[in-house]
């Protein structure tokens, strides 16, 4: 249990500039307190503790400002940032890493018995105000915007916005990896925003990194090729993996692109 709270308290340095220290995250935290209050409601609920776990999950209601269904199922390091006015049903399931903003409901559509809540894969960020309802599938490394109301599956990746929801960005899981290794490395990751979402500032500084990253895989191959002909231009000759080769050869073979269509627009050239 404590490795668990631990865990979920080093989880918000990664995820909330504005954590200080761990005790500050441990007393003033309510979302990480509604996870806590779950976690022991749960528990009881899987044991046939019903109405018990359902008292006790009203009493976390009451002092955090969120609501977890004891029924419901959760994963590692989620975080509710804010937490106040989150809403998550009985049979929606949640994986590891995933955060929640305030006012986010993971609601049903239907009275019927059975699978009525959302699926969330592992990594998904929900902004603030975001409804998520019905027994869909939200796909790994998604991205809903604020305010947003999905009723339909979201594919692994994928930037949501809209009312209602619809996709504006599909990632590249190659392309992205590498874009959030490069970003984590210059210091910058974007608060709850996808690099490649319509946002011009962050859609500019998610090309920016990948120039970055062909820069460097290119100034990686230039030293290798140096030091292979018996020059000596890097001490530490910067290696590069299958990712660095592929995204270097796709670079060379966009560039062949633009060439040729530049020829035809002009012959004289």
């Amino acid at each position: 249990m404590f490795a668990g709270i631990k865990e979920d308290i080093r989880s918000v340095f990664d995820r909330d500039p504005a954590a200080r220290s761990s005790f500050e995250v441990l007393t003033n935290y309510p979302g990480l307190h509604a996870i806590w209050w779950h976690r022991m409601n749960h528990r009881l609920w899987m044991a046939g503790w019903k109405w018990l776990a359902r008292f006790l999950s009203t009493i976390a209601r009451w002092l955090t400002g969120v609501e977890i269904h004891p029924g419901a199922k959760i994963g590692r390091r989620f975080f509710i940032d804010h937490g106040m006015g989150v809403v998550i049903g009985e049979t929606a399931e949640i994986g590891d890493d995933v955060t929640l903003y305030h006012g986010v409901t993971l609601g049903g559509t239907s009275w019927n018995p059975g699978k009525r809540h959302p699926t969330l894969g592992n990594n998904v960020v929900i902004g603030a105000g975001a409804k998520v309802l019905g027994p869909l599938y939200v796909g790994e490394n998604a991205r809903i915007g604020s305010n947003a109301v999905v009723v339909k599956d979201v594919p692994s990746g994928a930037t949501v916005v809209g009312i209602p929801g619809r996709i504006v960005a599909k990632q590249d899981s190659e392309v992205s990896e590498q874009r959030q290794n490069l970003a984590k490395k210059f210091g910058f990751d974007a608060y709850a925003v996808a690099s490649d979402n319509p946002d011009p500032v962050a859609n500019a500084i998610g090309r920016m990194l990948d120039h970055m990253q062909c820069l460097d895989t290119k100034v990686a191959e230039l030293c290798q090729s140096v030091n292979q002909l018996g020059g000596n231009v890097c001490d530490a000759v910067p290696t590069m993996n299958i990712a660095d080769e592929a995204f270097l050869a796709a670079e060379r073979e966009a560039a062949v692109q633009r060439k040729k269509a530049h020829e035809e627009f002009d012959p004289t050239i």
